[in-house]
């Protein structure tokens, strides 16, 4: 049996991450959405700026982490909002591990200095992993949203990529509006954070 690999997903995988990330409302362990997810709505998260991994194992997604728009001003461009899913059946097997790697590469060539995310602060799983990976746990919002009528908190994270931190050459004014890459509001939710990761 061949190792699983990891590689920037297309189109073509809309229904394997729909699959994956739908588990991941069903557990109610990564995100407040509660809404399941249709292959088509995952169309629009390839967006040509923002990549999305994907782990396979021979011809099967295990595993999928993204990235999104943290926030559409101008001195935002270079920050990316991430989060990683697993199929349950793969968990404990290292997939969340290979997925968020390979998309600290992708963001890395994609010119992004920065990767945050909000993690359920039950999730141990993922704020382990992450930890692993360099992230940092930058704080902790209260009452962040409710989930099945439940106020949850979350883990804020980040982690830099010095690679395109750029030295001293100045940042984009940070003057408001709807600046830089539009929002995009269908991609996975960010205010919750990362899945099981392994």
């Amino acid at each position: 049996m061949m190792p699983p690999s990891t590689r920037l997903a297309g189109v073509g995988e809309t229904a394997a991450i729909a699959e994956i990330y739908n588990q991941g409302i069903e557990d109610r362990v990564a995100t407040f959405e509660t809404r399941r997810r249709a292959p088509e709505e995952i169309e629009g998260w390839f967006d040509g700026t923002h990549p999305v991994v994907v782990v396979e194992e021979e011809g099967r997604v295990l595993a999928f982490a993204a990235t999104s728009t943290y926030r559409p001003r101008e001195c935002y461009a270079g920050i990316a909002e991430f989060s990683v899913y697993v199929a349950r059946d793969a968990r404990g097997r290292g997939a969340g591990r290979r997925a968020m790697e390979g998309l600290l590469a992708a963001a890395s060539d994609a010119g992004f200095f920065k990767l945050v995310s909000r993690v359920f602060p039950e999730n141990q799983a993922s704020l382990g992993l992450l930890r692993s990976l360099g992230f940092r746990e930058v704080g902790r919002y209260e009452k962040h949203g409710r989930l099945d009528g439940v106020w949850r908190d979350v883990v804020i994270v980040e982690r830099l990529i010095p690679a395109n931190l750029g030295g001293d050459s100045p940042a984009p004014p940070c003057i408001g509006g709807n600046r830089g890459a539009p929002q995009r509001s269908d991609g996975p939710d960010r205010d919750a954070g990362s899945s099981p990761p392994r």
